[in-house]
């Protein structure tokens, strides 16, 4: 009769002394080799957003490792705000419905009261379509040139007043079915709906600042003149195992609007 319990190759677990095909591979901390297996499972699918992940004891013994290491594994994927845990309640998969990550890509915060005061903004969707990918745009999603892709350009405007226009291209293959109608009237943040609706979590994101003065159509959309200075913000965002899922550039008026950022 044999054991059913996995030993250390089985959970994908390597030592120092361990080789493939005579070669040593590089030594990895084993709470980074738990760390690695907790984000496939994430990847795959096996604790959906929202949803508690098994207890630090439960991981412990299916990973054949302490109780100890798979605290630290867990605190470096809180602290990436992949995970989110729960006083009293246990560890949860971090969500964009969740309010203190809704929030974590925008960084453009009105000069006087905040988010709450301001209320949401309204969407107004100038078009949804699908396109073939030109080759910069498929560069930075890491996609054939000539892809299929789908470009929204968007405005959103904050208390009545045009603030920022958004051009933002996705994966076809990842966003079957996506239209200005659902664009314009999810009710929570646009990430939260690529999250459940299509179920792609953005993890991560790369930004890129400049200021720019507008061209004739995006004055128009955003209600001022040719000469107003603008703030470009170009941004990838990454799925998982820093997957590039989405492009977005954007262009924010900051006459009535900061932009913000913590550093730690």
């Amino acid at each position: 009769m044999t054991s059913s319990t996995p030993n250390a190759n089985d959970t994908g677990i390597t030592s120092a002394g361990d080789s493939v095909g005579g070669a040593t591979p590089a030594f990895s901390p084993l709470y980074q080799q738990i760390k690695g297996l907790i984000l496939q499972s994430l990847e795959a699918g096996a604790w959906k957003p929202g949803e508690m992940i098994p207890s630090e004891m439960e991981l412990a013994a299916r990973y054949r490792v302490s109780q100890g290491t798979v605290r630290k594994a867990i605190d470096e994927l809180a602290a990436e705000n992949l995970l989110l845990r729960r006083q009293g309640k246990g560890t949860f998969v971090a969500t964009h419905a969740e309010r203190n990550v809704q929030y974590r890509f925008l960084r453009l915060l009105p000069d006087s009261g905040d988010l709450n005061e301001e209320g949401p903004a309204q969407r107004n969707i100038i078009s949804c379509r699908s396109i073939k990918g030109q080759s910069e745009i498929c560069k930075l999603l890491q996609v054939p040139t000539g892809e299929s892709l789908i470009h929204v350009r968007r405005v959103l405007v904050f208390a009545g007043i045009p603030t920022i226009v958004e051009d933002i291209w996705l994966p076809s293959s990842s966003f079957k079915g996506l239209s200005a109608e659902q664009m314009r009237d999810y009710p929570g943040a646009t990430y939260a709906m690529f999250e459940v609706e299509y179920g792609v979590r953005m993890v991560r994101a790369q930004e890129k600042l400049r200021a720019v003065l507008p061209d004739a159509a995006q004055a128009q959309l955003l209600d001022i003149d040719g000469q107003t200075p603008l703030l470009s913000v170009e941004r990838v965002a990454y799925t998982y195992n820093d997957v590039p899922m989405e492009l977005r550039r954007g262009l924010y008026r900051t006459d009535t609007h900061h932009y913000s950022n913590t550093l730690s």
